[in-house]
């Protein structure tokens, strides 16, 4: 175990000018746009915008800084490197495919800059990473959700933190310590009702899956 955790810091800090950063832009989806912009030494930072839910007509931005975990982040700096640093061709140019947004990968290093656009890749390593952010950005923005709940709505806590554990549950959200200070507040406020501050608890107490699960 300790020889994988310096492996995985080894490659998350191998490269210490290098940054990738992914945006997705989605009209009529919550959120409407968001990106993840990450360091070699894990530092990142998270921006979106849109409505703060499907079912709402509330809209709002959201900006939080957060650090991915060592096994993480060279896990998104070795598919960047499979994934040649998004040169060449990305996108499968297949145009009968459904759209699921607009989606940018970009990686850079020095005046060295590579990026892609595209839908959908072919290419296991951008799926792959494709994947990954976005089950990140799903936990960012259970946090956000929750921390307008809490401030705003606190009704509506109890479906939005079972829906969370249901999806942490099944491997859906990565990341989920990033997170962990939204949920610490809301099992420490006790206006809020016991069962949910006690799923807030259990939130807070799983173990981390592995990446790329």
């Amino acid at each position: 175990m300790a020889v994988v955790v310096l492996l995985a810091a080894v490659l998350c800090n191998a490269g210490e000018s290098a940054t990738i950063s992914f945006t997705l832009d989605f009209p009529d989806s919550s959120p409407e746009h968001y990106s993840i912009f990450v360091q070699p030494n894990g530092h990142a930072h998270y921006d979106s915008s849109g409505k703060i839910s499907q079912d709402s007509d509330v809209r709002d931005s959201y900006q939080t800084d957060f650090t991915f975990t060592d096994a993480t982040c060279a896990r998104i700096f070795e598919l960047a490197k499979q994934a040649h640093y998004f040169s060449g061709k990305v996108d499968s140019g297949n145009k009968k495919l459904a759209f699921t947004g607009a989606k940018k990968l970009i990686y850079k290093d020095g005046d060295k800059v590579s990026s892609a656009e595209y839908n959908y890749s072919q290419q296991p390593a951008v799926q792959q990473l494709t994947a990954l952010f976005q089950s990140v950005a799903a936990s960012l923005e259970y946090g956000h959700r929750l921390t307008y709940f809490h401030r705003y709505q606190k009704l509506a806590l109890d479906d939005e933190l079972k829906r969370m554990e249901d999806q942490a549950k099944r491997g859906e959200l990565a990341e989920v310590q990033a997170v962990s200070p939204v949920l610490q507040n809301i099992y420490d406020d006790s206006s809020v009702i016991n069962v949910v501050r006690a799923r807030a608890r259990r939130i807070l107490e799983m173990k981390p899956l592995p990446p790329g699960r």
